[in-house]
């Protein structure tokens, strides 16, 4: 075996030999990028194989190469659009090694359009159910998103995380799972896990956790937490994926309390998860990532830590017994014989009273039922009796950790705690001590315990004040030795690990010590602590007026927030009501403005009629006024004057006409009958009468013309065109009548 790995060593050796050789003149680099432009297969995919092997040997100098080449990145972007599989797949290979920890390239590709090819590849592939080629496309995403917020940020504005859901689409029929769909489906978990980084900046973890929800992802991923059949490392890993997804982000911690797991009857998943978390069979990972992901719900989130503190409290528990709480799994876990279940458990209650003094109040309030004939025992009070009971350092570094969070920054919670007067010297006992290396943990979150006590001590107790908890410590400990003891705590070597970052993560159970939460408690109160401890009596009374000032201006702070809240209450009534009056007003105006419009609107109906009935004489003044004022062009009315005119012609000389047969009729008067003249008579009464009428017309014409706007002056006109044609064909009509008239006549006259 050795050999093997000897000779597979000197090829490799050889291999980044020979690749420094080939990229020393950069031109071959370069030439090589040209022939995997080549569409040739034979060209192209050789050349693919060549530069990958390139990349591997001597990554960080061909990607400069590459970097510098014009065009160089977008060429090799070129082959995911390859119609022929083998080129493409090579060429995410590739690409995989092109981008490995090179932000400027990862950068390029992602603008070269990376993620939507590659989610499409994915697509094609059929998601979770795909091939190794889909393991390669994630591993390349991997590779563009992960420490990159740039692309992190361009892939959340793309909307391709609404394009992760269908990913986990894995359906009931969970009895099919491939090895390689447990891998896919990894490696999507982490790249969910990716994008909502606890180390990430905090905007663009909430943007993405919001984007999670909205598109369906987050509900998807539950419905894996709660499925039945899911392999365990897919089950733990969906479980630390859910937990970032809802990391500080209150819609989503909302949510994931509200999903029930499909039990009869449906219980909580938060219970069904803490009842896994403290079940000393279930795998560490798995119990591992219950914690996290309880201690993610509670990050940030007043209300669901209200709400497991609540099932705690006597008055919320059933008493039925019928159902499991949050509450009692914890209790359950705290005081069980498995030292994992009481660290913990320990762990999550801390987590439940995090920056929030009033459920840390609260809490004294829990009394639990030690066995039957004895009185309750509150639970402050059962968690230092274990500790004293000297069992594993595990159980009782959990416990020390609830402790310290409990009593930092709440007095009452301290007065409690020094209430019992076994307390304080079993703290002071601990400390003093020389004991091995493992015990030397306990020593001191034992000093820091004693330290928090005195220093968020109100004096409230007669003799274990300030001063005389400070004497003691001097008296049987030291206050070098004090102080050292309390430094063990961040020296040791499972705490910088914990402080690194917010999962928990443990080679074995075993190392399984401290929690990130709580080294920031430690961080934030080692210095104070130590120089509280070195202060004299006189510092301290200084010290407490100071305070006592403090709460007196924070009184005064607080009445005028109060005041100026219930003010601001006040003026957002007022705000609303003047936007009520204002939006009345504007509806009354809208009216008004209706009304008036509707008035002008009869008003200038009103004033056409009276133009029409020919009232408004102000009008009759000047003709060429009324035209300039309808601005009805002249051209119009000159042009009917002149039809007029012609028309009055055609009448006169119609009118000459008659005056010719008027002279024929007088003639052959005196030659008729008597009869006959009547006839001639009332013929000729009938013309003048028509004459008359014509006459008539054409007086009202030239009222007209004066009166009216020009727009019924050329109506009238009009009009008037049409009666004198009529009136023109009455009177040739008559003509033709006297003519046969005439005719009739002198036939009568022949025959006599």
């Amino acid at each position: 075996k050795s050999c093997k790995e000897n000779s597979a060593k000197q090829v490799d050796d050889l291999g980044s030999q020979f690749t420094e050789i080939f990229i020393k003149q950069q031109e071959n680099v370069t030439l090589l990028l040209t022939l995997v432009e080549e569409f040739d297969f034979h060209v192209r995919w050789p050349g693919v194989k060549l530069l990958t092997s390139l990349l591997k040997q001597q990554g960080p100098q061909v990607q400069q190469i590459i970097l510098v080449s014009p065009m160089g990145v977008s060429r090799l972007m070129d082959l995911l659009a390859d119609s022929r599989e083998v080129i493409r797949n090579d060429g995410v290979l590739l690409l995989q090694q092109l981008t490995k920890s090179n932000a400027a390239i990862q950068k390029i590709v992602a603008f070269e359009n990376a993620f939507e090819r590659l989610l499409d590849i994915i697509t094609e592939e059929g998601n979770s159910d795909g091939g190794i080629v889909v393991e390669d496309c994630l591993l390349l995403l991997q590779n563009l998103l992960k420490n990159n917020n740039s692309n992190q940020n361009f892939f959340k504005e793309g909307s391709y995380i609404q394009r992760m859901k269908p990913w986990f689409e894995v359906g009931d029929d969970n009895c099919g799972w491939s090895a390689q769909k447990v891998t896919n489906l990894h490696l999507m978990l982490q790249l969910v896990r990716v994008l909502v980084s606890p180390t990430n900046p905090p905007g663009a973890t909430s943007s993405c956790q919001k984007a999670m929800f909205h598109c369906g992802l987050l509900q998807q991923l539950c419905t894996i937490l709660m499925a039945t059949g899911v392999p365990a490392d897919i089950l733990t890993e969906t479980i630390n994926t859910v937990s970032e997804v809802i990391r500080g982000c209150q819609t989503n911690q909302d949510y994931f309390a509200s999903v029930n797991a499909p039990s009869n009857p449906p219980r909580p998943a938060i219970v069904v998860l803490l009842m896994s978390m403290v079940n000393e069979r279930q795998p560490f990972v798995l119990r591992c990532a219950v914690l996290y992901c309880f201690q993610c719900f509670l990050y940030k989130n007043q209300k669901g830590q209200g709400e497991i503190v609540s099932t705690l409290l006597p008055s919320t528990i059933d008493a039925t017994g019928n159902s499991v709480s949050a509450g009692q799994l914890l209790c359950g876990g705290l005081f069980s014989t498995d030292s994992l279940s009481n660290w913990c458990a320990a762990v999550a209650l801390a987590h439940a009273l995090q920056e929030n003094g009033t459920l840390k109040e609260q809490l004294l309030r829990v009394q639990l039922a030690t066995s039957i004939g004895n009185p309750p025992v509150s639970l402050l009070q059962q968690c230092t009796n274990i500790l004293s009971q000297g069992s594993k350092v595990q159980t009782r570094v959990g416990l020390l950790m609830l402790l310290c969070t409990w009593l930092s920054n709440c007095s009452i919670a301290v007065t409690h705690f020094l209430h019992n007067p076994a307390n304080v010297p079993f703290l002071t006992g601990q400390i003093a001590e020389n004991l091995g290396e493992e015990e030397q943990l306990v020593q001191g979150l034992c000093a820091l315990l004693l330290g928090i006590s005195i220093y968020y001590n109100d004096n409230s107790l007669e003799n274990y004040r300030k001063e005389k908890l400070k004497q003691l410590i001097e008296k049987r400990i030291g206050k070098e030795n004090f102080v050292e003891k309390l430094g063990f705590i961040s020296k040791h070597e499972l705490y910088s690990r914990a402080a690194q970052k917010p999962q928990p993560s443990f080679s074995s159970p075993d190392h399984m010590m401290f929690d990130h939460e709580f080294t920031k408690l430690v961080k934030e109160l080692e210095g104070v602590i130590s120089k509280a401890i070195y202060k004299s009596s006189e510092e301290d009374k200084k010290e407490e007026e100071v305070k006592k000032t403090l709460e007196q201006h924070d009184n005064i702070v607080t009445h005028y927030k109060k005041v100026i809240r219930e003010q601001d209450q006040e003026l957002e009534e007022l705000k609303q009501r003047v936007n009520t009056l204002t939006s009345q007003n504007e509806q009354l105006q809208a009216t008004v403005t209706q009304q008036v419009s509707q008035i002008q609107q009869h008003k200038d109906q009103y004033n056409l009629l009276k133009v029409q009935l020919g009232k408004d004489t102000q009008h009759h003044n000047s003709h060429g006024d009324t035209l300039q004022m309808n601005g009805i062009q002249t051209e119009e009315v000159s042009k009917l004057k002149e039809e007029l005119e012609e028309w009055k012609n055609k009448h006169e000389l119609l009118q000459g006409q008659l005056r010719e047969k008027d002279s024929v009729i007088e003639k052959l008067v005196s030659a008729g009958s008597n009869c006959q003249l009547l006839e001639l008579e009332m013929l000729r009464s009938q013309v003048q009468l028509q004459s008359a009428e014509i006459s008539k017309l054409q007086m009202e014409n030239q009222k007209l013309q004066v009166m009216v706007p020009v727009k019924n002056a050329v109506q009238a006109l009009s009009e008037e065109k049409e009666s004198l044609k009529q009136h023109l064909d009455s009177a040739s009509s008559t003509v033709a009548i006297l003519q046969d008239e005439k005719s009739k006549l002198q036939i009568r006259k022949y025959l006599h």
